[in-house]
């Protein structure tokens, strides 16, 4: 095995926003955008057998 790509980063922004319905009800919207390390890794593996291993760095 030989790496291929090693970058730190953060891979999909995620927001919850509570929006308040008409009848009163609360309900959670969540959005999930993909960053630019999400696209780089995904040019990367195209077409490629890999085996993949996330580490989270604690900040």
């Amino acid at each position: 095995m030989k790496e291929i790509f090693s970058k730190e980063g953060i891979f999909v922004e995620y927001k919850e926003k509570i929006v308040k319905l008409e009848n009163g009800d609360m309900l959670i919207h969540t959005q999930e955008s993909p960053t630019k390390l999400w696209w780089e890794l995904k040019e990367v593996l195209k077409g490629k057998r890999v085996k993949v291993v996330v580490y989270e760095i604690e900040e």
